[in-house]
């Protein structure tokens, strides 16, 4: 069974604050509801009940769990929700008003119909939710329980592991595999990663998602950069990334360099504000973590893309196609006649973007490793789970796209995933804001120094990246559960809530 997880399931654009207590437990009550209407009791419910158990329950409320559980029932998916919709759903609830269940069925429903247990742990996942419908009688129609899994994904008890429906190009279940399916075949870890995707995609509809991956990662990064004020939560913590932005812009206004490295922490900031005020933002590969990957790319597009590093198969000014007759998965194919038309911004903007392609779905086969030999759930693995995997996944993306070797790539991510072992999950207040908000800076800045450590050397190193997973792994088993996402412990009960 491969490891391989599709870029556009690890990549998936939704809304703040948490890919697995706002995201999931949204889905999860959508597909609930889905299924009563799929099943034909959808006009016999009366009323919905919902209990949040161990980390949903402990940390819920902060990370607006509930709300996303109203939002869900009344089947708002959380791609396309406006995230208006979804703030105070269940905490502004009136007394009396009617809920809409799927959208479509009228039926009671008040604030104490979602439970908070967060004394009870179900051996499924930290993350469980149990959704009961009744009828007009009390008695039960559906109930069912969902685990929030981590990154936005959702496991139904009862239902076996997902198995794709068609087999996979390339196998692999880690990274040794991983890097001898290449050498065999001499192509790069994106090149794989596409090869999968091609199973289910064409060419372009690889391109097109991805460039839509990247957009809304880029919107949010401008949209935080753009935005003041104070994030929502009894912390009252400011917004910094804007500030941040304009003194950069002074200081490059008045004729002083560029300060990349002080960007690449202003565009992290700048994407965990926005999922911390509930945004929409893109799992990377979860929401808690969601800025390490959008920064450490938009670092590589505004200051090394056009230093020609990287650039394997490049449009050039002349309309000749290096290494390839087409685009192909790099971008919409095209004629040399047509490439010959572009200006200099159209070959830096495809240029540009066949990088980022790359670096995302380098990104893709390596989260792909961590989700399937270790975890990408604060609740399950600690923070190391979360920011550990997307700073290991980063810094093997910006490898990939600075004209790094499979060998330099996976000892980047090794690198940058073995300096966050042990990392512990304790947002204070339940929130995602501290320590996470910094916390997604500092490990954009430790993604970039692992890629340069990296390309530095040949690939050769004594740490494997399987072996920094399994000690992941084995670290988050052994973690207290007061450090995985429960505000019980660490700075969540050592910093005064004020």
């Amino acid at each position: 069974m491969s490891a391989y997880t599709s870029a556009f399931e690890l990549f998936s654009i939704g809304i703040g604050p948490s890919s697995s207590h706002t995201v999931g437990p949204m889905k999860a009550a959508s597909e609930f509801a889905a299924r009563l209407r799929a099943d034909d009791a959808l006009n016999r419910v009366a009323s919905v009940s919902c209990v949040l158990y161990g980390s949903l329950g402990a940390t819920g409320i902060g990370h607006g769990t509930p709300d996303a559980v109203v939002a869900g029932l009344q089947g708002l998916e959380p791609e396309t929700v406006d995230p208006d919709a979804v703030r105070r759903a269940w905490s502004g609830w009136p007394d009396g008003r009617r809920l809409l269940l799927a959208g479509v069925h009228e039926i009671a429903f008040a604030r104490a119909d979602i439970v908070l247990e967060p004394r009870t742990r179900l051996p499924g996942h930290p993350n469980a939710m149990t959704l009961v419908a009744r009828d007009d009688r009390g008695e039960v129609l559906a109930d069912e329980t969902f685990y929030s899994i981590g990154g936005g994904f959702i496991r139904r008890e009862g239902e076996p592991a997902r198995v794709a429906g068609d087999p996979l190009p390339l196998t692999f279940s880690d990274a040794a595999t991983l890097i001898a399916l290449c050498d065999e075949r001499g192509i790069t870890i994106a090149e794989a990663a596409r090869q999968n995707e091609e199973a289910f995609r064409s060419d372009d509809e690889i391109a097109a998602g991805l460039d839509r991956i990247w957009d809304a990662m880029a919107a949010c990064v401008e949209a935080g950069l753009h935005s003041d004020g104070v994030l929502p939560g009894i912390l009252r913590v400011k917004r910094r990334a804007s500030v941040i932005r304009g003194q950069l812009e002074a200081i490059e206004a008045e004729g002083h360099r560029e300060l990349p490295g002080e960007w690449l922490g202003a565009f992290a900031l700048a994407v965990n504000e926005e999922n911390a005020a509930g945004g929409r933002v893109v799992t990377a590969p979860t929401n808690g973590a969601a800025g390490i990957l959008p920064a450490v790319a938009m670092y590589w597009w505004r200051f090394l893309a056009d230093s020609g590093l990287g650039v394997g198969n490049a449009v050039t000014p002349h309309g000749e196609l290096v290494g390839s007759a087409l685009l192909g998965y790099d971008g919409h194919a095209v004629t040399r006649t047509e490439v010959a038309q572009w200006d200099d911004d159209d070959v830096a903007d495809a240029n540009r973007r066949r990088g980022i392609r790359r670096f995302l779905l380098t990104a893709t086969a390596l989260g792909s490793l961590f989700k399937a030999n270790a975890s990408i759930s604060g609740a399950e693995g600690g923070c190391q789970a979360e920011v550990g995997s997307a700073c290991a996944m980063a810094a093997g993306g910006l490898t990939a796209v600075m004209g790094g070797t499979n060998r330099q790539i996976e000892n980047a991510a090794e690198i940058a995933m073995e300096h966050h072992l042990g990392l512990t999950c304790d947002p204070v207040g339940g929130l995602v804001q501290i320590p996470c908000i910094e916390r997604n800076a500092i490990a954009a800045s430790t993604a970039v120094t692992a890629a340069r450590l990296a390309l530095r050397g040949d690939g050769s190193h004594y740490v494997s990246l399987d072996a920094v997973v399994e000690t992941m792994r084995q670290t988050g088993i052994d973690m207290s559960t007061k450090y995985k996402e429960t505000s019980e412990g660490g700075l969540a009960v050592n910093v005064i809530e004020c």
